[in-house]
């Protein structure tokens, strides 16, 4: 198994695309828990892409996108960016994600330069030192009889190797078969420091930020997860608003929760906060969630 600083090295590379011509980029993927590639992955790949046809004094403030397809994590991915307009404050960026000639991803990102207005937020909510909370090393193997596939919890290990991801409370196949309330907490930080590029640390962010956002809509009904194999799903659409400046490599707290779920979707809504308390990201995802046919 690969050290934290390793597998945050391969992470890194992952997010530093190949310039193929001058709007288009190249990606590979790292294996992923089940046989398509990670959406995060893709989501922050097309981010890095749009990006890097942005002027350096234009940060990141929101991306909506869409996963239309599942992608091959043996096949490169090709990312086009279309520059859609280059304003005098604002610049916006299309990416679309291809593989074997067709889409999987469908990105639109917009960025800013920097100007002072009214400022507000709400206020963080309770949680725990993140120090005090047991490492995914330390928590996974506990719940390890919930699996039915003993390798899962060396994987999933493995899979969140570069990022430090403690849960508050139990996470969804923690507490299998007993509904609770469609809230989760994490904080999470890369394992290791970042250099100081703020379009990184927004795509390390976007990264991470598909990783347990549906975790909430498990939560409502006592469900396990795709590695329990007690619902199927993927992510439909995934929304990004970046508020405030922030880094990757300390801590932050994602709070999620799940206002619906209905018509074989689940949707999370949740905010990303400093651990001074600081506002940085408000995240919207919603994902199908099926129940798997019996017989």
């Amino acid at each position: 198994m690969s050290t934290a600083h390793d597998s945050l090295l391969d992470l890194l590379q992952l997010l530093d695309l190949e310039q193929i011509e001058r709007d288009i980029f190249r990606g590979t993927s790292r294996s992923a828990l089940v046989p398509r590639v990670f959406g995060g992955q893709v989501a922050a790949q097309a981010l890095v892409a749009a990006g890097r046809t942005v002027p350096a004094d234009r940060t990141a403030h929101s991306l909506h996108s869409y996963f239309l397809r599942a992608g091959d994590p043996g096949a490169p991915i090709v990312y086009s960016v279309d520059r859609i307009r280059d304003g005098r404050s604002f610049t916006t960026r299309r990416v679309v994600a291809v593989q074997h000639g067709q889409p999987i991803f469908h990105l639109s990102a917009s960025f800013q330069t920097y100007e002072e207005g009214l400022e507000h937020q709400a206020d963080m909510p309770a949680a725990p030192d993140p120090e005090t909370l047991p490492t995914a090393a330390e928590m996974l193997p506990r719940h390890a009889d919930r699996f039915s596939d003993p390798g899962v919890v060396d994987r999933l290990i493995e899979a969140r190797a570069a990022v430090d991801l403690r849960y508050v409370d139990a996470p969804p196949f923690g507490t299998v078969g007993e509904p609770r309330e469609p809230r989760s907490q994490v904080w999470f930080r890369t394992n290791g420091k970042l250099a100081d590029d703020p379009l990184l640390h927004v795509c390390m962010a976007t990264y991470v930020s598909d990783m347990t956002l549906l975790d909430s809509v498990l939560l409502a009904h006592g469900r396990g997860g795709w590695a329990v194999g007690d619902v199927v799903g993927a992510s439909l659409d995934h929304a990004m608003w970046f508020h405030r400046p922030f880094r990757a490599d300390e801590w932050l707290l994602y709070d999620q929760e799940s206002p619906s779920a209905s018509g074989g979707r689940g949707l999370g809504q949740a905010r990303i906060y400093t651990q001074d308390g600081r506002l940085a990201i408000t995240v919207i995802q919603e994902g199908v969630i099926r129940v798997p046919r019996k017989g």
